[in-house]
Order: C-alpha cells, then sequence, then structure tokens
C-alpha cells in the first residue's frame, strides 16, 4: 500500500518508520538535532507548498533514514495509513 503525504508524494506504506508532529516533536532538543543532522546529511526531501504540520521518517535502501516534511497533520496521515482503523502508526 501507499501512502499520500502531499504535493503528489507517495511512500510505500512497509518503509514509513514513524509520522510525527513537527510542532510538538521539535520543541525536543533530541528531535530538533535529528532533524538538523537530517538536513546536513540531505536527506530531507519538502513534499509540501505550505507549512510544514510534520514529518515522516522512512527506511530507504540507500541511506540509513529519509525525512519527509508534509503539509498534512500527522493525524491525517495516520488514518490515511491505517484508513481509521487500528494501525502500527498510532501513538
Amino acid at each position: 500500500m501507499y501512502l499520500h503525504i502531499g504535493n503528489n508524494v507517495m511512500l510505500m506504506e512497509r518503509r514509513i518508520i514513524g509520522i510525527f508532529d513537527l510542532e510538538i516533536t521539535s520543541q525536543s532538543k533530541i528531535t530538533a538535532a535529528y532533524l538538523k543532522k537530517a538536513e546536513q546529511d540531505s536527506v530531507v526531501i519538502d513534499a509540501c507548498e505550505d507549512i510544514p504540520k510534520s514529518f515522516l521518517v522512512c527506511d530507504h535502501p540507500y541511506h540509513d533514514q529519509i525525512v519527509y516534511l508534509s503539509q498534512l497533520n500527522s493525524r491525517t496521515l495516520q488514518g490515511r495509513a491505517g484508513n481509521g482503523e487500528a494501525s502500527p502508526f498510532r501513538f
């Protein structure tokens, strides 16, 4: 299955490690450092036209992890991933 995260970007659900709310998690120093390092390593892909509201961490065959920024709310993405039912992406 694929998950549409905005701006015509589709991700394979089995590659998704986590879906996170950007506003809440970026308050953590550890998360802020992780995102900064990912940006320095050029593994952040911006999949939004507006201000990002969430980010997804995905595994990738050529990198340890890829970070996607999405303009969609993390709950919206989690609902899409599990069609509103119990899903491994719900925290």
